[in-house]
């Protein structure tokens, strides 16, 4: 069992929280068992697994296929693995995987989603998982967006993060102009705009443009924009949290698509 802090394994691995090791060492930090699950039902080979004593004997049915997918396991002391972990009750198991995203599709697509300067890693992992349930195709974040393989974005996309196609675009503007050549309409979100996300027919193939939590859109994006569209807020309301108004255009388009 590993119990000191000073353990070159463990010392690497409480590395991965931060985000220039991550990609320094190419591997993505996995903080519990439903990640874990889901990285394996995914199909992804796993570098190292840390685990507790009780995590072993809470999950036997797991042991075995965790044993075959993995290529060094270790057992650990509750101490370490909090040490590790970047939550505050870790449920007893950490895990890496090689940092490979999924890819994003080519264009064009029937509903993608573009994502600028977005910050926080919640309401990254929520629009990732929303997204996923949505049925988005693809989605795009800009290079100073939080990255994708953030501790707390995985954690935020409860396991969705393996099925979603996505990507770092290190040019947004060139990306829509290209989705624009191939005949899918733009669509920024702006608080100001006079057209509400419920009159837009997002039937015809759609890039959704989302903006930063606080400056939304940048200028040139917004310009780039086949339609600006605003979410209806009640008096003194100023505005919504950017993953729950993403969330509401998204399931809007749903509603579009699957209805007779």
């Amino acid at each position: 069992m590993l119990t000191s802090l000073q353990n070159p394994l463990v010392k690497q691995l409480r590395k991965l929280q931060r985000t220039k090791e991550r990609h320094q060492q190419q591997q993505i930090l996995l903080e519990g068992t439903h990640l874990l699950e889901e990285a394996i039902a995914a199909g992804y080979d796993l570098l190292t697994v840390c685990f507790t004593e009780s995590w072993q004997a809470r999950h036997p049915q797991l042991w075995p296929v965790v044993s075959q997918r993995t290529e060094r396991m270790e057992l650990v002391s509750p101490a370490v693995l909090a040490a590790i972990a970047t939550t505050v009750n870790p449920d007893g198991v950490v895990a890496t995987i090689a940092r490979q995203l999924p890819s994003p599709p080519e264009l064009p697509v029937q509903l993608g989603l573009v994502l600028e300067t977005v910050q926080d890693p919640g309401n990254l992992g929520t629009i990732i998982r929303t997204a996923a349930a949505a049925g988005v195709d693809g989605l795009w974040v800009s290079e100073d967006s939080v990255d994708l393989d953030h501790p707390k974005v995985l954690r935020a996309t409860a396991g969705q993060w393996f099925r979603l196609p996505m990507g770092v675009s290190p040019q947004l503007p060139k990306l829509i102009e290209a989705g624009r050549a191939k005949g899918i309409q733009t669509i920024a979100t702006v608080p100001s705009a006079r057209l509400s996300y419920w009159d837009l027919d997002f039937r015809q193939p759609s890039l959704l443009l989302v903006g930063n939590e606080g400056a939304g859109l940048s200028p040139d994006l917004m310009d780039l924009a086949d339609h600006q569209v605003q979410i209806p807020l009640s008096a003194g309301v100023e505005s919504l949290n950017v993953a729950i108004a993403t969330s509401l255009i998204l399931y809007e388009a749903k509603r579009q698509r699957e209805r007779p």
